[in-house]
């Protein structure tokens, strides 16, 4: 078989979506089995620990957490109001474009119209998924909301926790999906800038996403 330009999409490609996938999927299981180890187990334990001192308080004395709460919410609709309008973007850019930077002769890689049409559907279904989650993260956090600025409130602290540890997972699905979303962005340009960006992200992850400093033991508090 004559080695063509093309078949490098078919091994690249695939190739750098499993490394990212094989990551994401090794760091689930790490804050399933071993939490203390990343920064998502490490952030989890301390806004445990902080949803259940701020309920010790007095609901009239609850402007802290409802502050630091709604900085989370404004966050997460400014990237859902990002993520939205890059998909209306690229959807309207695979409209009314003409495609000439992605027939570009300086693309090494296939230039097919089925593949470009593949390459802005995997930008559009990210970007979708990130807005999607980033909405969900404002619904957890809001009902959060709701929960601690209740008066005489008997609400269990665990019902706040569950809330406010969704938000923060949906925040975290959120950013993974721009994270993907990057990496194909990449792909337009051929797919060797595409698979490389793909080593880079996974390295750089992997740094950010471990945690050497041991968890802090906090003081059991009376549940309400």
């Amino acid at each position: 078989m004559v080695w063509r330009k093309e078949h490098l999409d078919l091994i690249l490609v695939p190739c750098g979506l499993s490394v990212m996938l094989g990551y994401h999927l090794f760091l689930l299981y790490r804050c399933i089995r071993c939490p203390h180890t990343t920064v998502i187990g490490y952030e989890n334990h301390f806004r445990l620990a902080w949803v259940e001192r701020m309920l010790q308080t007095e609901a009239k004395n609850r402007n802290i957490p409802l502050s630091v709460i709604s900085s989370t919410i404004n966050a997460s609709t400014s990237l859902a109001s990002i993520s939205l309008a890059l998909s209306s973007l690229i959807g309207a850019w695979f409209v009314g474009s003409s495609n000439s930077i992605l027939t570009s002769p300086f693309v090494y890689g296939d230039t097919r119209p089925t593949t470009i049409s593949i390459k802005y559907i995997s930008l559009l279904i990210c970007f979708m998924l990130a807005f999607a989650s980033f909405v969900q993260c404002v619904r957890c956090l809001v009902h959060s909301n709701f929960q601690i600025s209740m008066p005489n409130s008997d609400v269990p602290v665990k019902y706040v926790q569950r809330e406010v540890i969704m938000g923060g997972v949906f925040w975290s699905l959120g950013l993974r999906a721009i994270y993907f979303a990057t990496t194909l962005l990449l792909w337009i340009f051929g797919p060797i800038p595409m698979f490389v960006s793909s080593i880079i992200t996974v390295m750089m992850l992997h740094f950010f996403d471990t945690n050497s400093t041991p968890l802090h033991p906090s003081q059991p508090a009376c549940l309400l």
